[in-house]
Order: C-alpha cells, then sequence, then structure tokens
C-alpha cells in the first residue's frame, strides 16, 4: 500500500476533486450521521419527552378501562388512540429526520450523484472481495468498531454503577416509582452514549477526509496529463505561438512602412498611427506591439524613415484604447492632433533642407 502513493505526491487538482464529487467519493462519516441523529434525539426529546409521556399516560389509562367503554364508542376510542399517538411521535420523528438529514447535507454539501447505485461488475471478482476483506481500511474499521465498544461499555458501567442502590432498592417499589428511575438513567446514558460517539464520529469524518485526500493524489505525470488534455500540448503551444509570432512579424512589415509617426514608450509600449484626410475621418492605428514586438516597429521604422516620437502617456492610452485597424478615440483628438502637427512640420522643414540643398 505504501508502494502505491510512493509516486503519488502533488495534491488534486481542482478537475480531479470535481470528477471524484461527481462520482460520489466525497468525505462521509456514516457513525457522524447515526450520532447527530442520536443527539438530535435527546435534544428534542428534552424539550418535549414530559409531554409525550403525559400524553402516552392518558392513553394507557383509557386502555385499562377498556372494558368500561360500550361498543359503539370502540371506533371513536380507536381514532382517538391513532390520532393522539401520532400527534405525540411524529413531530419527534420529523425532527429527527431533518436534523439528521442537515447532518447529512452538511458533510457531503448537498452532492448528489447516481453513480454509486450503477452496478460494478469488478465487485464481483472473488480476489477483489478477498483483498478488501483483509485491507487496511477493514482492519482500521475492526479498532474502531472495537474502540467504540469499549467507550460505550466503560460509559454504561459508570453511568450505572452509581446507581446500583437505587437500582436495587427499586425492586420493592411500585411502579410509579420505577418509571421516573428508569427513565433518568436511560437518558443519562444515551446522552453520555452519544457525547461519546459523537466525538468518535468526527474524529472519523477527519479520518474519512485524509482517506480521500490521499487516495485523490496525483503523481506528476498525471499532473502533466491533465494540463495537457485541458490547456493543449505543450508542443503544440509553442508551435501556435510561433506561427502567431511570425504572422505578426510578417503583418508589420507590410503596414508600419505606411505609417505618418511611431509613438513609443519608448521601450514598452509602440503603436503606428496613419492619417489620410481623402478617406479617414479620424487617425488609426494601423499597427502596436509590446515589448519585441515594440523593438521590431521602431526597428522597421527607423529602416522606412518613418519618424519615431516618444510620449509615453500617449503611447500607453492608445494601445489599451485602440486595436489595429481602429480609429482614435475622440477623447485623443487633440493629444494625436499634435503629434501629427509636429512631425509633419518636422517632415516639411526637412523637405525644405532638401530643397535647398539641390
Amino acid at each position: 500500500m505504501a508502494q502505491e502513493f510512493d509516486d503519488k505526491t502533488e495534491a488534486a487538482t481542482p478537475k480531479r476533486r470535481e470528477e471524484a464529487r461527481a462520482e460520489g467519493r466525497i468525505a462521509l462519516s456514516a457513525d457522524l450521521t447515526s450520532a447527530v441523529g442520536l443527539m438530535a434525539a435527546l435534544v428534542v426529546f428534552s424539550f418535549v419527552g414530559q409531554g409525550m409521556f403525559m400524553s402516552l399516560r392518558r392513553l394507557t389509562e383509557e386502555a385499562v378501562r377498556f372494558e368500561e367503554l360500550q361498543a359503539g364508542s370502540l371506533n371513536t376510542w380507536m381514532i382517538r388512540c391513532a390520532t393522539t399517538g401520532a400527534l405525540v411521535v411524529l413531530p419527534f420523528l420529523a425532527s429527527i429526520l431533518v436534523l439528521t438529514i442537515v447532518g447529512a447535507v452538511t458533510q457531503t454539501g448537498g452532492n448528489v450523484t447516481g453513480k454509486k447505485l450503477l452496478p460494478k461488475l469488478d465487485q464481483l471478482d472473488p480476489l477483489k472481495g478477498f483483498g478488501r476483506i483483509f485491507s487496511w481500511q477493514s482492519l482500521v474499521r475492526l479498532i474502531t468498531g472495537m474502540l467504540k465498544m469499549l467507550c460505550a461499555g466503560a460509559v454504561a458501567w459508570s453511568t450505572i454503577s452509581g446507581d446500583f442502590d437505587r437500582v436495587l432498592g427499586s425492586g420493592l417499589a411500585p411502579i410509579a416509582g420505577v418509571l421516573p428511575l428508569a427513565a433518568d438513567i436511560t437518558f443519562r446514558l444515551a446522552l453520555r452514549l452519544g457525547m461519546v460517539l459523537l466525538v468518535l464520529a468526527i474524529l472519523d469524518y477527519f479520518y474519512q477526509r485524509w482517506t480521500l485526500e490521499r487516495s485523490l493524489r496525483m503523481s506528476k505525470q498525471e499532473v502533466k496529463e491533465e494540463m495537457r488534455n485541458v490547456e493543449g500540448d505543450p508542443m503544440i503551444k509553442q508551435r501556435r505561438r510561433q506561427v502567431q509570432l511570425k504572422l505578426a512579424m510578417q503583418r508589420l512589415q507590410h503596414d508600419v512602412p505606411k505609417a505618418d509617426v511611431v509613438v513609443t514608450n519608448p521601450t514598452h509600449y509602440s503603436v503606428a498611427l496613419k492619417y489620410d484626410e481623402a478617406t479617414m475621418t479620424a487617425p488609426r492605428v494601423i499597427a502596436k506591439g509590446k515589448d519585441f514586438l515594440a523593438l521590431r516597429i521602431r526597428q522597421i521604422a527607423a529602416q522606412n524613415g518613418i519618424p519615431v516620437v516618444e510620449r509615453p502617456p500617449l503611447a500607453r492610452a492608445l494601445f489599451a484604447a485602440c486595436d489595429i485597424g481602429q480609429e482614435v478615440p475622440a477623447a485623443y483628438y487633440r493629444a494625436v492632433a499634435e503629434l501629427l502637427a509636429y512631425v509633419y512640420q518636422l517632415a516639411g522643414r526637412a523637405a525644405a533642407a532638401t530643397a535647398g540643398a539641390r
């Protein structure tokens, strides 16, 4: 068993946990559900027990006087017995049922699945069944059962031993005096047993959680395979990124030479702008890039004589606000207009200087 978990060193991924929940593999302690039900019964009984006892006592007294009833009133008396019994018992049972369900839902988180009900042919394998009988889980259940028996016996002995004299003396007492004594001892015994079983059940629940977490652990290879299935093969992703980068570079090589100006951050962002008064209502972003692509845009611009101007706030704003092919938002008209005017002014001076040199 130790070798089985040697290579499973990684915690379960969210996907693995979700699949386990869908299969019904959750931390669930049947002992905790039973202990919660028992304690719920005792708590409810402590509030309504006196009223239940008095109602059942009156019903019993009427049953003792049954011979006094006339034949015509027999049906009425039977209906009254059934109604009284239902009014006494059903609310008590309903309260226990609700509290028990709440305890179970608290453990499972409301997880509902039908996969546990599906037949499993591998369960019919006698060799696997033999292995389950002598597995470490069976050993733990055996030890846990023996521990619960010892604890229950110790609690029962400590509770009853203190009332030996009262129990022995009740042999000569009338029934009216024996019933309260029996009810008191029984209630205290049930309460102490319930508390002990609740503590053991809580420990069992944490053990079940530890066992579940251990069974869900994954090896490094399983984690890699899951990531590959979810996100795709890393080699394919790398190849896809290379193709996308190549296409982006080709587009930059085609579009940047058409720009009127490249505005930069100066190193992290580059945005190429173009404005054609005849075909555009506003300047348009024809290329943009970050980091490596930003550097490549500046290099292409320099190779083609496109002005590169450092305007860090404007470059960051345009990079965030505009997609490639989108016109500049109205909020940046003035800043872009001033930039283009500056570029056109530089271009005019350069043209004049060239003409003068000629």
